[in-house]
């Protein structure tokens, strides 16, 4: 099945006619209401420096339910001891630039192009795209960014510095989501650091019926702010 081209029309394909990786169409561009329509469809943009705009929505796709969320012992032993300060929303672009520079195995990290950080700090401009952060001694010691739209935080790259400071990060997000009432968690595909804290594949089509009845929860849009975990 041939790969669908983009126009200036902003539209997409449906994601079921995405190729057996995930690969459904190529071109367009990041504007804001490009984007905005991807994610509400469960695609995502993912591609490397000098390469046109790829366009996945994988099949399965991983997941997290919020209140499904595992925190291993050793991980609520950091949490308990306060080793890093969290915050929301401090520091977007530090957070999209050291996952962008972010040492992974492969190639993978390098998808977060010059064009990318400039689109989703537009994002978060716009109170869509967010950060959460760990700091240690005044220090950012690690992060994660995401898109939320409605009642779904669609995960996008995450960094640490220090030891456990993206995995408390994590940890405190969907902590906090829970309490926002978040429907889902969009892990995008599979990996093992994700599943250990109670992520799942699900059909692509399960996923899409997921994220098009939570995108009826009112957004919550502007800068976040976390609220005490216990």
């Amino acid at each position: 099945m041939p790969v669908f081209k983009l126009t200036d029309k902003l539209i997409f394909p449906s994601p079921e006619l995405a190729e057996k990786d995930g690969l459904l169409c190529v071109g367009g561009d990041l504007s804001e209401e490009r984007l905005l329509l991807a994610y509400s469809m469960g695609i995502f943009p993912w591609y490397s420096a000098g390469d046109p705009i790829l366009w996945w929505s994988p099949d399965p796709r991983l997941v997290l339910l919020p209140r499904e969320l595992k925190i291993s012992r050793s991980l609520r032993q950091v949490l308990k001891n306060n080793i890093y300060e969290i915050t929301m929303d401090a520091a977007f672009p530090e957070v999209i630039r050291n996952c962008a520079g972010a040492r992974r195995s492969g190639n993978e990290g390098t998808w977060i192009t010059a064009e990318m950080i400039e689109a989703y700090i537009q994002l978060h401009r716009s109170g869509v795209a967010h950060s959460i952060e760990s700091w240690q001694n005044g220090e950012l010691a690690g992060g994660l960014y995401g898109v939320a739209l409605g009642g779904v935080f669609f995960g996008e790259s995450m960094f640490a510095k220090k030891d456990n400071a993206s995995k408390v990060a994590f940890a405190a997000l969907v902590q906090q989501l829970i309490k926002w009432d978040f429907a889902l968690v969009d892990c995008q595909v599979t990996t093992r650091h994700l599943i250990s804290f109670g992520a799942r594949e699900i059909p692509r089509s399960e996923f899409t019926q997921r994220i098009r009845k939570a995108l009826k929860i009112p957004e919550k849009k502007g800068d976040w702010h976390l609220a005490q975990i216990t």
